[in-house]
Formats: structure tokens, C-alpha cells, sequence
């Protein structure tokens, strides 16, 4: 679960497991198995394959890796162009919609939002549960630091959604979505990730990549096509569970390649990098008709009693403050969970629906926000950071970008 400023949304111990849809709390985390603290997964198949078949549309042929979880395909499609910022317009609003555990459970939220996204020009992240493609049988395969093996505090999926999970997402990858990670065994707590070392976080994503990267030995399904991308040059940023343990993640992320993490509570305004990468939290958001904001998260608005229309207007407000102030990102996290009847999921596709399509306005991955800020002048990405939550220029965004 996600925490962060305003009412009850500050206090997440109060409930410590929610065990409901896919069995995550908010923030899912996701250990791929090592042999124990720090060391290599077991099975580590060869990260280099000749060609052999594996269907990718209009590719032909699949460079396979290793057992043939993951797959060379060639870039991604579905990019956008990325042009630098120049004095003479206003920074672009980007939107980000990202997804915390990211499985297909049977509510089909997965499929349902990646559908949704592909139908108003929506590109999304979705951090996924490394958890969520071992089958129970396999636990013991998982080393999560300080606990015993194959322990979790999320659900193991059955089967049959560990292959519609995998089905969701080589599609979104295929859509220009981007499949980041939650990690494995969603700890929360004084004796969780937050009690984690630099080398416990090391030991958790390379898990994590281990379990993307082997699920066709874990899972015994010989019929399903590869994923179509290489994990290891895919993932780079991850949302931790409970937005706990951020330093030392920071530490460990930073030297297995990740170029940005989404696990900090901050506000609404242009983002910064710490220990090299880019720091791009959960923003405060405005609650309506209370006195109080919380995190832009689907969880935070259920802990503190707000209801669909609440987290709907809520996020709108935010991105109006942003799109009419300092254009900063609109950073927005969920789950694919029913809380509340679906009340905050409807609230989202209701969201996504009025934003995505306008001409102004890029509803676009981390990854892809991130490619744009590495793009800029340095020095323009400093003065943006100079505004505050919700302000313009006062010269105006010409001279203002200009530095005049």
C-alpha cells in the first residue's frame, strides 16, 4: 500500500495486508530466487541464444534468450518522438498512469485498462510483481532477504493467470506500454523493505529479473510465445511496496542500471535526480471539499473515505493546476483491484477518457518521460524546477525558458 501527507493515508499501518483481488496491498514487491542473501538465481540459464522461432508480429524470427522466457524482437514500437524543449513554446503536459503488481487476475483489469489506454492514446507503466509469473509450486525458488524461502506477504497467482498475465504483457509492451517492476514479496513495516541494505534490494531485483526471465522453466508452458523484449534492457525503474526503503533501493538501482524510481511521496512539480536517477514520486493531490490532500493514488483516496467522484475531480484538479501552472508531470498510481465496488478504477478510465486524447496533452510510460527529460538543456530543466506547485511564469514561458 502507498502512504503519504493528509488524513488517514498518513498512517498505513493501520492496515497492514489487504488480501483482495490479486492479494497486493499497494504497493506489490516481487523476489526472484537466490541462493540466499545476495547471491546468483538458481538456474540461471545462458543470457545468449542463437535464432530460433518465436513469433513476433512483423519480425518473423525471435533472437531467443536464455530458455526462452524473453526474446529479441528489435525496438520497441509504439514510440514517441522526442524533440527537445525549445524558448518559443510551453513545456508539454505529460500524464503518467502507472500500475502497482500489475497481474491478470479474474477481474481482468489488466487487459481491460491496457485496452483502454490503446483506445483514447494512452501509454502506461506497469510495475509488475516478479511474484506473479512463479507458480506456488516453485515458491521455494524465491529467497526474499530476511525471511524464509518462498515466504510472501501478496498471493502467488494460479496458473491460469500467470499465462493471462504473460498474455497482457507482451501485448502492452507491443501497445508502446512499458513493463517496470513492483518488486516480489511486498513487505511492509520497521522489518520490511524498509529495513532493507543497498545489497538485500540488489538480491530483490535481480530476482526479479530471474522470474521474467524464466517462467517458461518455472511454469512448464512450452506453447506460449516469449515476451518480446530483454528484461534486463526493459526495466529500468521500479515503484517499491509501501513507498518504504527508498534510500538504499536508490543505492542498489542506480548500480544495476535503473535510470528512475517512482517510490517517494513529493509534489507537483518538475522532478529532480538523486544518486543518478531520476526521482519521480507520488504526488499530493487535491481531496475536493476537504482540507487536506493525499497521494495520487487509488489506494490513499479509499483509506481516507473519498469515493469515485472525489478521486476522479481530485486528479482532474491536479492536472489543471499543473496544465495552467508549471506543467509539471502528473504522476498517477493504482492497482488492478475492485476497492469500494470499482469506484477508484472507474475513476481512472474516467480520467484517462477526458485527458489522453486532447492534442496537448502526452499520457506516456516513466521510461518515456524519462527518455524527453534526458533529452533537455539541463539548465532549462533547472529553471522549470525554480516553480512552484501550480505556477507560471510571471515573464511568461518565452523569456522565462529563454532566460531572460
Amino acid at each position: 500500500m502507498a502512504t503519504g501527507p493528509g488524513g488517514r493515508g498518513a498512517a498505513w499501518a493501520a492496515i497492514t495486508v489487504l488480501v483482495l483481488g490479486l492479494g497486493g496491498c499497494a504497493d506489490d514487491g516481487d523476489d526472484s530466487a537466490t541462493e540466499g542473501k545476495g547471491g546468483k538465481p538458481p538456474g540461471d540459464a545462458p543470457r545468449a541464444a542463437g535464432e530460433a522461432p518465436g513469433r513476433a508480429p512483423g519480425r518473423g524470427k525471435a533472437k531467443l534468450i536464455g530458455d526462452g522466457s524473453t526474446a529479441l524482437t528489435g525496438p520497441q514500437p509504439n514510440q514517441p518522438d522526442i524533440d527537445p524543449l525549445t524558448p518559443g513554446r510551453e513545456p508539454p503536459q505529460f500524464v503518467v498512469f502507472s500500475w502497482d503488481g500489475a497481474g491478470e487476475d479474474g477481474n481482468e483489469l489488466f487487459s481491460r485498462f491496457r485496452e483502454l489506454g490503446k483506445e483514447y492514446d494512452a501509454h502506461m507503466t506497469y510495475f509488475l510483481s516478479g511474484l506473479y509469473l512463479l507458480p506456488e509450486s516453485q515458491r521455494m525458488r524465491y529467497h526474499p532477504p530476511g525471511r524464509s524461502p518462498g515466504a510472501s506477504d501478496i498471493g502467488y497467482l494460479r496458473d491460469e493467470n500467470i499465462a493471462a498475465t504473460l498474455e497482457q504483457l507482451r501485448a502492452a509492451w507491443l501497445d508502446g506500454s512499458e513493463i517496470g517492476t513492483h518488486f516480489n514479496g511486498h513487505f511492509c513495516g520497521p522489518t520490511g523493505v524498509a529495513s532493507w541494505s543497498a545489497d538485500d534490494w540488489r538480491s530483490e531485483i535481480e530476482q526479479a529479473k530471474w522470474m521474467v526471465r524464466n517462467w517458461r522453466t518455472t511454469t512448464g508452458f512450452g506453447d506460449l510465445e516469449p515476451l518480446p523484449f530483454d528484461y534486463d534492457e526493459e526495466l529500468v525503474g521500479g515503484r517499491a511496496p509501501c513507498l518504504e526503503g527508498q534510500e538504499n533501493l536508490l543505492r542498489a538501482a542506480a548500480d544495476l542500471g535503473f535510470r528512475y524510481d517512482s517510490s517517494g511521496n513529493g509534489l507537483q512539480v518538475w522532478p529532480d535526480k538523486r544518486e543518478g536517477l531520476w526521482d519521480i514520486p507520488l504526488q499530493s493531490v487535491p481531496v475536493p471539499g476537504r482540507a487536506f490532500e493525499t497521494l495520487s493514488m487509488d489506494y490513499n483516496f479509499m483509506v481516507n473515505d473519498a469515493g469515485e467522484a472525489e478521486m476522479r475531480e481530485g486528479l482532474l484538479a491536479a492536472f489543471d493546476r499543473a496544465y495552467k501552472g508549471n506543467r509539471a508531470p502528473l504522476i498517477i498510481g493504482n492497482h488492478f483491484n475492485d476497492w469500494n465496488g470499482g469506484a477508484y478504477m472507474n475513476a481512472v478510465k474516467d480520467v484517462i477518457k477526458e485527458l489522453c486524447p486532447r492534442d496537448d496533452v502526452h499520457c506516456v510510460s516513466f521510461r518515456q518521460l524519462v527518455d524527453w527529460l534526458d533529452a533537455q538543456d539541463p539548465a532549462m530543466l533547472d529553471r522549470l524546477r525554480t516553480l512552484g506547485v501550480g505556477e507560471m511564469p510571471r515573464e511568461g514561458w518565452v523569456a522565462f525558458l529563454s532566460g531572460t
